[in-house]
């Protein structure tokens, strides 16, 4: 088997694309095109272990398959424009890869905040550089730290801060509630409880204005002209889609890179996306496309997109059955676990207790027209087995068809 397959993007996604398309048969080149110098590692970690000092850096870094062994990597060098009529890639240094097939697997970066003031002493946590430089200002006495976003990153920030010894950990969000996007309100409020209990301190419903400070921020200023001292920033209000280098080519790039059920993008047999880049449909709940920003996606998108992918090249190019994973995730903050399976998030309007009480540890389930379609556990390890438990129920549950 001759020809080429690109993958563009060498985190996770990237790492697992180019194993799963030697899984899938592929055994003509497969090159990964990365921006950053390091080889693919696990990033859940910055946030926690590794910002807390509990894990090395070196211990991030994902061992590749034995089967991928002969994958070629281009790290530290970044794609900036694409051809899909040509099949072309070019990158940074000028040079231009031609491909037989095309991996989209940039993934995201994190949004910034447009406010005035200095931009020394703010952060954000994507990368291993981003961790280090964060920890190396955490650990400074006596600071002062404001998280913007009360997300999953800002809430593991602010717990890993709290777990350092910082005394003063206040959180901004424009929301009434710490995650209340992907939770509701039920188990929103027992995470506010429960951080605050361990010192964190929230101003909720608050936008942030801007920042005080001359070459450093010395504070976060509210719309409401309150000012919160801070001697470390860190910004966790969402991410960007790594998309403009594939401008030009027709391409809904809206909200990441928009695939079909196969995971296609633009109709072109191809080119696949895999990741939190791509938005598709899920066959399991509405088919609406989105993206997922879940740590099980980069595995279940490439299995899906190099089968696709590896089938059209060589010919072998039946038509497979809808995607449908099962999303998961789960955030460490302070000594407890949220464990989620399946698409909560859906089910906001219709939550209900399994196990346990709120005040305690709780498993909750969501729903959507009486169906379930997603439980949450918060607390201990006895919270989360009860969520792995409907794991196989949600697995289960027959797909619905068109």
């Amino acid at each position: 088997m001759s020809g080429r397959i690109v993958v563009v993007g060498a985190s996770m996604s990237g790492l697992r694309a180019a194993e799963q398309l030697r899984a899938a048969g592929w055994t003509g080149t497969v090159t990964v095109v990365g921006d950053e110098p390091h080889m693919p590692y696990n990033r859940p970690p910055l946030s926690k272990e590794v910002l807390a000092g509990k894990a090395p850096f070196e211990s991030l870094a994902f061992t590749p398959k034995s089967a991928a062994a002969d994958v070629e990597w281009r790290l530290g060098t970044k794609a900036v424009a694409a051809d899909l009529d040509e099949r072309t890639v070019t990158l940074n240094d000028g040079s231009t890869l031609a491909y037989d097939g095309l991996v989209v697997a940039t993934g995201m970066r994190p949004r910034r905040l447009r406010c005035p003031g200095p931009l020394a002493g703010r952060h954000t946590v994507r990368t291993i550089d981003d961790a280090q430089a964060l920890r190396d200002d955490l650990t400074r006495p006596g600071v002062r730290v404001v998280v913007v976003g009360a997300g999953f990153i800002g809430c593991e920030v602010a717990a890993t801060a709290v777990g350092l010894g910082v005394t003063e950990v206040t959180v901004v969000d424009p929301l009434p509630l710490p995650m209340v996007g992907p939770l509701g309100e039920l188990l929103a409020r027992a995470l506010l409880a429960r951080h605050e209990a361990r010192g964190v301190r929230f101003a909720l419903g608050a936008q942030v204005a801007g920042f005080e400070g001359d070459e450093r921020v010395t504070g976060v200023v509210l719309a409401d002209g309150t000012v919160l001292p801070a001697d470390v920033v860190v910004e966790s209000v969402g991410s960007v889609a790594n998309v403009e280098w594939l401008d030009g080519n027709g391409l809904d790039l809206s909200d990441g890179v928009l695939t079909d059920e196969q995971l296609r993008v633009g109709g072109r047999p191809d080119v696949v996306a895999v990741g939190d880049v791509a938005r598709f449909p899920n066959a399991r709940y509405d088919g609406v496309p989105r993206r997922v920003e879940h740590w099980s996606i980069p595995t279940d998108t490439a299995k899906h997109a190099a089968r696709t992918l590896v089938a059209r090249l060589t010919g072998a190019d039946a038509e497979a059955a809808p995607f449908s994973p099962l999303p998961t995730f789960w955030s460490d903050q302070h000594e407890f676990r949220l464990q989620s399976f399946g698409a909560p998030a859906l089910g906001k309007a219709d939550v209900r207790v399994l196990d346990g009480d709120p005040d305690g540890d709780v498993l909750a389930g969501y729903h959507v027209d009486d169906r379930l379609v997603g439980v949450v556990a918060l607390g201990g390890h006895k919270a989360a087995m009860g969520a792995a438990r409907y794991r196989t129920q949600l697995m289960k549950q027959p797909v619905p068809t068109a």
